[in-house]
């Protein structure tokens, strides 16, 4: 009898990379981590760089596409996945299907699976078509995976035993997938839901609630108008190892350009001054030869909303992600020109949105109904303004016309049923702001070629945004439901100017073309919300312009006054102090020139005397500049310089002469300098930065040959304390880069006040890593909101950690505290300082109960 062959384990020969990101926090990425490698799997590591190794892997788990990566992934054709995917394969013992799980957002029914009750057969191949073109799966029978139950009435067994079971299945109309199609976009399933669907039960016309619009957070103007600190208070990570480049036309004033670069430079980047040089360029139009050269050399190019978009929320996105987030054209796009455009059911960040893309693109914003509008965008159709529309032939359309319109960077026709798609109880104010711009499109319209000027890394990024390009997902719907293909993405020619149904005595309007002469800046949009939607609004007029002026005049006032300062400070000192009698008689005198001489012969006068002055002068010689800082180093257990200030000072200069600047713990550094591996404050915080670790060799060969060597033949290799720690230093470096400072991402980490070595310094190991770190004492009271299972979605309880000692009074403190987080639905853990350290060490969220206090341990 042949022995059988052993399966292969499931993931057997899978390479997964993880993404981490505010939707997969560290701690999730390492519970599935540790999943992946039980059942068989592979987890790629990111590289010294902290990049992902997209060429080695076979999935990346990511639940969104906004990374860096994202491109070069798809260009490979390395499929992105949610981290569901793992979970659904586990649990059923197969690979799952990839398409369902793919975190695009075109992908628009990629969380659902449906299964049908009493749906006409050719009804039912339509809807799960559609739905698997989307991303979708279908359920042939009712399981606890199914999502939606597509059904006319409850009279169904699967319906009735949805119900029974309370499975979390929704029973929708069929009504709710069609107005999806129509759309191509995902609306809420909430008026269609049986057993008492608002779509048959209220009046169309009824009001409905204007719902919020959170994906527009940040991103409703390309001039916003603050906060300018990140959200949460914690540390600013987003621009670590960045370089930054701000363009000469942002509209902010020079103090303001100055509290922008410090705040990079705090956040761990640096600014700098010429494009070769930068990562990332901020400008606010889409001309000029820094907006050219640097997107033809690959750089990140966006606007100051997208600048300050990454300061409030200390996350990197992609400045194509967001209409309003990339510099707007300086002319008006072509079909946009002469159009009059105004809104309707639309309130709130939605309204403000509308209204900056509509002048953006060129357009006339009105915010009064007129008969010489052109357009009427709106959520609903049902309105004032949507009455008088019809009577006055308008165009009535809804919000996708603008945003796909801006997107292919041209009026789009208006022949296009989803621009006309307005489901009966739906305000489509829930689905704003989810067009993105294409790459592609920018590139053949405002920076062509410059093969000439791209370096190996901007021509390697045009051929992977190409290949992205052409494996980007399509979406393969029937002729039924062609009006889920963007316009944009066809053959779509630009509408005209004029609307399809032209009004009595209108001519068409012209469609403009951008050129580079009679540039004119759009005026910013004072938003004024009182009063009914066709009221003619008051004009009010701009205090800081008056301001502005007023000052200006005072400046000129004052003119006269300096230009005597500056002359009088240029004065020889031999010719004693100017003022008193001396002062006197030399205004007297010029007062009887100037009454007597020609207006030019005073002004002759103090030419030579200033020219006299200036002879007189003792001569100085040209300070030498020194050079730019190219190397940040952090020093640590460096002991050339104990108990030798003066030798410290002299080897600073040295340094600095060399382009190295050497600094704190607490400011920005590319490279950490020690002679060994430790586990040091200073080196674990260094660590979280990302920063490059090198050997404190360095420095003395710097300081010996009064060179700078290659700094690669002085990497710190340490193999002796990297088994004693048990990590590999190329390794945690990587991964400190990919965390970007956010390994332990509000992970609530408590700490006693008389632990062991202070709570000082774990406190900045911490929240150098992203931590919620709080002191724990007697008297702390309950600091975890008391929450059920239910309240918590059923989801498994959270870990939360104490860090402490073994003394009586840290003891005490245990039951409390796990009580605390019981309640809270958390999991307690009382650990030693050990494991802090281990984690900001290796930079990865791991947990082994060997860091566990237990009894008298």
């Amino acid at each position: 009898m042949s022995e059988q062959h052993e399966k292969p384990p499931l993931l057997d020969g899978c390479y997964i990379a993880f993404v981490q990101s505010k939707e997969l926090s560290g701690g999730m990425i390492s519970t599935l981590a540790q999943h992946v490698r039980e059942n068989g799997g592979e987890v790629l590591e990111p590289d010294r760089q902290g990049k992902i190794q997209y060429k080695k892997a076979t999935h990346i788990v990511s639940n969104t596409i906004d990374f860096e990566e994202y491109a070069e992934s798809l260009a490979c054709m390395v499929p992105v996945v949610r981290a569901d995917w793992v979970r659904v394969s586990i649990y059923r013992g197969k690979l799952a299907q990839l398409r369902p799980y793919s975190p695009d957002p075109r992908m628009i029914f990629s969380s659902v699976t449906v299964t049908c009750a009493d749906i006409p057969t050719l009804d039912k191949e339509s809807i799960c078509g559609g739905i698997m073109a989307l991303g979708g799966m279908e359920s042939k029978d009712l399981t606890k995976l199914t999502t939606h139950i597509c059904a006319l009435s409850l009279d169904h067994p699967k319906c009735q035993e949805a119900r029974e079971k309370k499975l979390k299945a929704k029973i929708v109309l069929p009504h709710w997938f069609d107005d999806c199609f129509r759309l191509g976009k995902k609306i809420d399933e909430g008026p269609y839901t049986l057993p008492d669907p608002e779509i048959l039960r209220i009046q169309s016309e009824e009001p409905v609630k204007i719902p919020s619009s959170q994906q527009l957070q940040g991103a409703t103007s390309t001039v916003p108008d603050g906060p300018y600190e990140t959200a949460t208070g914690e540390r600013l990570v987003v621009f670590e190892q960045k370089k930054v480049m701000l363009g000469d036309d942002i509209p902010v004033n020079p103090s303001t350009r100055k509290i922008i670069g410090e705040k990079i430079t705090r956040g761990g980047g640096e600014v700098v001054e010429r494009i070769e040089d930068c990562d990332t360029f901020v400008c606010h139009y889409r001309d000029g030869e820094q907006y050219v050269k640097a997107s033809q050399m690959g750089k990140d190019v966006g606007n100051l909303a997208w600048l300050y978009y990454l300061i409030v929320y200390n996350k990197w996105t992609s400045p194509l992600q967001r209409l309003l987030h990339y510099p707007i054209p300086r002319e008006p796009l072509p079909g946009f020109k002469d159009l009059k455009i105004t809104l309707s059911n639309y309130g709130g960040e939605a309204r403000i949105y509308l209204e900056n893309l509509i002048t953006a693109a060129g357009a006339t914003y009105t915010r009064t109904m007129k008969a010489e509008n052109t357009h009427l965008i709106t959520a609903r159709m049902h309105s004032e303004k949507c009455e008088a529309a019809k009577d006055w032939n308008v165009e009535i359309i809804n919000h996708l016309w603008i945003e796909e319109s801006y997107a292919a960077c041209q009026a789009l026709a208006l022949n296009d049923d989803k621009y006309k798609a307005f489901p009966k109880r739906t305000n489509l104010g829930e689905i704003i702001g989810n067009t993105f711009l294409d790459e592609t499109i920018l590139r053949n319209l405002y920076y062509p070629g410059g093969e000439e000027l791209m370096d190996a890394r901007a021509k390697k990024k045009k051929r992977v945004a190409a290949a992205a390009q052409k494996n980007a997902l399509t979406v393969g719907l029937d002729r039924d439901f062609s009006v889920m293909q963007d316009s944009f993405m066809g053959d779509s020619s630009p509408a005209p100017a004029a609307p399809t149904t032209a009004k009595k005595g209108r001519k068409p309007k012209a469609v403009a073309t951008p050129t580079a002469g009679n540039l004119e800046t759009p005026a910013r949009a004072r938003h004024i919300r009182t009063g009914k939607e066709n009221d003619t609004p008051s004009i009010m007029s701009s205090g800081s312009r008056s301001a502005k002026a007023a000052a200006l005049s005072k400046l000129q006032d004052l003119a006269p006054d300096l230009a005597l300062y500056e002359k009088e400070r240029k004065r020889p000192l031999k010719d004693g102090v100017w003022g008193g009698k001396r002062a006197m008689d030399q205004i007297d005198k010029e007062r009887s020139m100037r009454s007597s001489s020609p207006a030019g012969h005073a002004e002759d006068e103090d030419e030579e005397e200033q020219e006299a002055g200036e002879k007189s002068r003792p001569f100085k010689r040209a300070r030498l500049s020194l050079p730019d800082v190219t190397m940040r180093i952090c020093a640590t257990g460096y002991k050339r310089w104990v108990g030798n200030k003066t030798l410290e000072d002299s080897d600073r200069k040295k340094l600095r002469n060399l382009g190295v600047h050497l600094v704190q713990d607490t400011q920005p550094c590319d490279y950490l300098a020690a002679p060994k591996v430790v586990r040091t404050m200073k080196f674990l915080k260094c660590l979280a930065k990302g920063a490059e670790i090198i050997n404190t060799s360095f420095l003395d060969a710097c300081l010996e040959t009064n060179k700078r060597p290659d700094v690669e033949d002085h990497l710190l290799v340490d193999e002796e304390n990297e088994k004693k720690f048990n990590i590999d230093l190329g390794t945690a470096v990587g991964r400190a880069r990919a965390n970007k400072g956010k390994l332990l991402w509000n992970v609530p980490i408590y700490c006693t006040a008389d632990i062991k070595n202070g709570v000082d310094n774990f406190k900045a190991i911490a929240e150098a890593n992203g931590a919620i770190f709080k002191i724990y004492r007697a008297r702390s009271g309950t600091t975890i909101k008391p929450t059920t299972a239910e309240e918590d979605g059923g989801a498994a309880p959270d870990p939360v950690y104490l860090l402490s000692g073994t003394t009586d009074g840290e003891r005490a403190l245990w039951p409390k505290f796990e009580e605390m987080a019981i309640r809270g639905h958390c999991e307690p853990r009382v650990v030693n300082g050990d494991w802090l350290l281990d984690v900001a060490m290796r930079q990865e969220l791991t947990f082994d109960r060997k860091y566990l206090w237990k009894g008298d341990e």
